[in-house]
């Protein structure tokens, strides 16, 4: 049963950072969003930048930038014809065994076979990844995570959506909801309605759905399927010290 994406995230105070991908309405359009949330100075201080073919996270203020390892990295990477979206330095992994083409139709399992969840006890966040094909639609979703916060065992999951659904997309967020510690994200991908094609207004959307103390930046992508041709848009809640 789909649920409704925007309401699904309104009544959740904190899901953490999470990945959507999907089909839009038309049928011809590949949706891709990421966003970031925060509780901490440290989680919070920060903004999406854009690079060539993706985004990057920098520091709002260096000035309080206390711990980078977990929080600055590349969310989205392009390379040919497939988008690359985590929620860590994973999307570098998952670029290299692509690009060299280590386990040809397997990279993105690949990679994520060399990597586990964040170090951050207790929480032990997971590690969540998306790869989307820019000129087909379809997308495969991945989480690492530990087994009930034991460190010692990792458990990895990849869904893979070969023939994606116009109006429809797949949700998976790092958590399940605020804690103490955080319970990370349980069973399958949540499968979601989605209501639009132009990505400005998806964001828009987006947007005002998430917790308004603790988001922290949002992006989104529309693919046009047929040229894997895309258009980006980025909403941080804080400006730079430069700005």
């Amino acid at each position: 049963m789909k649920k409704d994406l925007y309401k699904y995230l309104s009544g959740n105070e904190y899901p953490g950072r999470g990945i959507c991908l999907g089909l839009a309405p038309d049928g011809r359009t590949g949706l891709i969003a990421y966003w970031i949330m925060g509780r901490s100075q440290n989680s919070r201080n920060r903004v999406f930048e854009a690079i060539p073919g993706g985004i990057r996270t920098v520091a709002a203020d260096p000035a309080k930038l206390e711990d980078p390892h977990l929080i600055i990295y590349n969310p989205v990477r392009t390379l040919g014809d497939t988008t690359i979206v985590t929620n860590g330095d994973q999307t570098d992994t998952i670029y290299t065994f692509i690009e060299k083409n280590l386990f040809p139709g397997y990279g993105f399992e690949a990679a994520l076979a060399t990597r586990t969840f964040e170090d951050d006890a207790p929480n032990y966040t997971p590690r969540i990844s998306g790869v989307v094909d820019n000129r087909g639609g379809a997308y495969k979703l991945s989480i690492l995570k530990s087994c009930d916060g034991n460190p010692g065992s990792v458990q990895r999951q990849t869904f893979d959506f070969p023939e994606p659904v116009a109006g429809e997309a797949h949700l998976i967020t790092t958590y399940q909801k605020n804690g103490s510690p955080i319970p990370s994200f349980a069973g399958e991908p949540i499968r979601v309605t989605l209501d639009e094609n132009d990505p400005a207004e998806y964001a828009g959307k987006l947007w005002e759905a998430l917790n308004a103390d603790n988001k922290v930046s949002l992006f989104v992508r529309a693919v046009t399927l047929a040229t894997g041709d895309y258009e980006d848009v980025i909403i941080n809640k804080y400006n730079t010290v430069e700005d």
